[in-house]
């Protein structure tokens, strides 16, 4: 007679408890580690490359690729040096370029950086999927001494619109002495984006010029102050700008013009694909990548040698209820599936729990990773690419289970009837 292995699987199962529930959490951790590091990794990677979404050149000083990207789109490091805003306005005018757009970074408020550029930024640069720039708050600046703040900047400092601000000259710990004689007022805030553009206080390229009018090598000029309705007196023109984006008429275009900038005389220039050179970035962190992965699959396989054990010490107190088993009928391969069953439900369980916890994180860490680091964590069940790596665990499982299943299939029935002294 076949006895139900079913239903003797869950009753064993719901008489070990305490047991079964400690191992159930210890392989779902393990689990939504092991996913999350993979989840986090694809979100972190899709936030970096949405910062640069509809850009097809970025052009600044010759120098690293990478690091024209860092400091230009993550303003992360600072440039080598500038080059002239003549030699870059003359690229717009080029044939193949639709906008352009000037940046001009050095400069901070209260930790953020402060990003010169023209009114064009807001109506081409795009982040995430094409999406345009969107103000929640105001307008873009329009005068001199006027600012737009990023969705962060808003939070953190409680800014709106009419808000007075103070530019810092320096960026982060290097922050020189304030501006304090030329304050802005902030006349927008831009919706959240997940770029660091949230981080950003930006102005006109004429605003950069003005609050350096009465200064000379990094520092103020002793004896000189220019107040603030004094500056349009002065031509206000950028000589200098950091880096540019791009925007191309065509996009088989990038290629042959990225060549002629990179080639041309004169000052050198660097014209870079942000999309490729990301991908460069990443190949540099992939390491760290693959780390956290070996940490997190290592932690998987100490959740299920947690089960393994579990069941293979349960063996000893459970020898006389499989010889009553096999009395009663069952043959060693209904003990070994049996055992099977038990280990493999366990670990589905436990995969499942996993799940669901890694779900309830995402939704509640989504809002601080964003506000804090700027990536996109979208909370979600399961992904294919997740469902490989939970099929992976699951076999896995299967595997480490056959090390119990197979000591309780030769566990004869005169051994499991004897009484051990």
């Amino acid at each position: 007679m076949r006895l139900p292995l079913w239903h003797l699987t869950l009753a064993s199962i719901r008489n070990r408890g305490l047991a079964t529930v400690l191992t159930v959490i210890a392989i779902a951790l393990s689990v939504a580690l092991l996913l999350g590091v993979e989840r986090l990794r694809n979100d972190a990677r899709a936030s970096f490359a949405n910062s640069v979404s509809g850009t097809d050149l970025i052009v600044g000083a010759r120098g690293g690729p990478v690091s024209l990207l860092l400091y230009s789109v993550f303003h992360i490091g600072d440039a080598t040096q500038d080059v002239s805003a003549a030699r870059i306005e003359a690229l717009r005018t080029h044939k193949d370029v639709a906008w352009l757009v000037p940046l001009s970074l050095g400069d901070s408020h209260r930790g953020y950086r402060v990003v010169g550029t023209t009114a064009d930024f807001f109506a081409h640069v795009q982040t995430g999927d094409r999406q345009p720039l969107r103000f929640t708050a105001g307008r873009a600046f329009d005068g001199v001494f006027e600012a737009v703040i990023g969705a962060e900047v808003a939070d953190a400092l409680g800014y709106a619109p009419g808000a007075k601000i103070v530019l810092s000259h320096g960026a982060g710990d290097f922050a020189a002495a304030e501006h304090a004689d030329k304050p802005f007022t902030v006349t927008g805030v831009l919706a959240r984006t997940g770029t660091p553009i949230d981080r950003s206080v930006l102005v006109s390229l004429a605003a950069i010029e003005a609050i350096h009018l009465d200064w000379q090598g990094g520092s103020r000029i002793p004896g000189v102050e220019i107040p603030p309705q004094f500056v349009q007196k002065f031509d206000l023109s950028p000589k200098r700008v950091t880096a540019a984006l791009i925007g191309l008429e065509r996009r088989s275009a990038v290629f042959r013009l990225q060549r002629e900038i990179n080639t041309s005389p004169g000052e050198p220039l660097m014209a870079i694909l942000p999309g490729v050179t990301l991908d460069e970035l990443w190949r540099i962190v992939g390491g760290v990548e693959r780390a956290l992965l070996a940490v997190s699959a290592f932690v998987v396989a100490v959740g299920l040698a947690g089960l393994v054990a579990t069941v293979v010490s349960s063996l000893s107190a459970r020898r006389r209820e499989l010889a009553i088993l096999r009395a009663l009928g069952a043959g060693p391969g209904d003990v070994f599936m049996l055992l099977l069953l038990e280990s493999v439900l366990l670990a589905l369980a436990g995969s499942g729990l996993g799940v669901l916890v890694l779900w309830a994180l995402s939704a509640g860490l989504s809002p601080w990773l964003m506000a804090q680091h700027g990536v996109q964590l979208v909370p979600r069940l399961i992904t294919p690419n997740e469902l490989m790596w939970l099929a992976a665990v699951l076999g896995a499982a299967v595997l480490a289970s056959l090390v119990p299943a197979l000591r309780a299939y030769r566990y004869s029935l005169a051994d499991g009837m004897t009484v051990r002294l």
